[in-house]
């Protein structure tokens, strides 16, 4: 199954309609991500049938979490609770109930998940449910939560949640909830900041009124960092996941065993060369000012100098976007690229910070070689 799944009211400043976002001076902001849905998994078989589905190593959710009370008060959430992992985001609760994963997920996609899911599942003792009314996706980030920071140096998102008891702090902080739900760092990239599945009928913790902002300042947000999430940006039963960046993304684990779909991804993996990758882009004109809302999906880059398609725009908002492109003409003929049939439309495009040095080496060396 070659898939990745992930696991409101307006802020008074409207961030997203600008380029140059203010997100990195409005400090930490939060996003209700409606465009994601909640999956429950649980039964004595859930690690098990996940793990011969998805592309991460699930296994880690079936050991033991300890039993020290968290930095923070709030004595029903463990300090060295099992974090999340991508494909999927999955995210483990340990309320007073048998044990339970949750799952965020393309909400365009949701029942042709529980299908294939439910296909899959044969004899395994797992309940999947569609809990989406239930439940809900947040994303914390912008300039606060520090991208190099810790759990313990982040204490608060990392481990505040709702108290149980008698916890006047975690009340407080919690708007009087009573489950164990809390935030997660990230666990794509510390730089997109705090992850959390919350009951949907409360505000989760640490939100302030005036910081609850609308879902495309996250786009906007993912998009400068050059990283792609759901069926729109990552098409399904097309997407190479190595294209895509979830090696780097902590998507893939290469030691885990047989999953469905793993012979292709291993194949490409051990080939040692991707020449296409998803990268961020900015559109200018030839003066270079920036270009609002002229681009869409689907676009085609060339390169002008040599006449060369470099590759597609697959997301596009304002004057930013992600493509997934060739790496030779993205970062080396960066100054020649522009939109097809647009060719006043000019396409920059970058190198995320994250990125591992060995990508761009590889390819250079192939190249040279070649």
């Amino acid at each position: 199954m070659n898939r990745v799944f992930s696991f409101s009211k307006h802020c008074n400043r409207a961030i997203h309609h600008r380029c140059e976002t203010q997100l990195q001076t409005a400090g930490p902001v939060a996003s209700l991500i409606k465009s994601r849905s909640v999956i429950r998994f649980r039964g004595p078989d859930t690690v098990k049938f996940l793990q011969g589905l998805l592309t991460n190593d699930v296994r880690k959710f079936g050991e033991p979490i300890g039993d020290k009370t968290a930095n923070l008060p709030t004595p029903n959430v463990p300090a060295t609770s099992v974090h999340p992992i991508y494909a999927a985001l999955l995210t483990p609760q340990e309320p007073d109930e048998p044990f339970e994963l949750f799952a965020d997920v393309d909400a365009s996609v949701l029942d042709e998940l529980l299908a294939t899911f439910t296909k899959y599942r044969l004899r395994s003792k797992v309940e999947i449910d569609n809990v989406a009314g239930e439940f809900s996706c947040w994303q914390r980030y912008g300039s606060g939560p520090p991208e190099n920071s810790s759990d313990v140096e982040e204490p608060e998102a990392a481990s505040v949640g709702w108290g149980a008891g008698e916890d006047g702090t975690a009340m407080s902080s919690s708007r009087g909830g009573n489950l164990g739900w809390q935030w997660f760092k990230d666990p794509r990239l510390a730089c997109l900041g705090f992850r959390g599945i919350f009951p949907s009928n409360i505000i989760p913790p640490l939100i302030e009124a005036d910081k609850e902002t609308d879902e495309q300042n996250y786009l906007m947000w993912r998009m400068e960092k050059g990283v792609a999430e759901g069926s729109t940006e990552i098409p399904k039963g097309e997407a190479m996941p190595l294209e895509y960046n979830l090696v780097g993304l902590n998507a893939i684990s290469f030691d885990k065993g047989c999953y469905v779909g793993q012979e292709l991804i291993a194949r490409t993996h051990h080939r040692g060369v991707i020449r296409k990758r998803i990268v961020p882009l900015r559109f200018q004109d030839n003066d270079g000012n920036e270009v609002v809302n002229k681009i869409i999906p689907g676009s085609v880059v060339i390169n002008t100098a040599s006449g060369k398609k470099a590759g597609l725009v697959t997301t596009a908002m304002g004057c930013r976007g992600l493509g997934l492109l060739r790496l030779e003409e993205a970062l080396k003929g960066s100054a020649a690229l522009s939109i097809q049939g647009q060719e006043g439309v000019k396409v920059v495009a970058s190198k995320p910070d994250w990125w591992p040095s060995d990508w761009v080496q590889d390819l250079q060396q192939h190249t040279a070689f070649a």
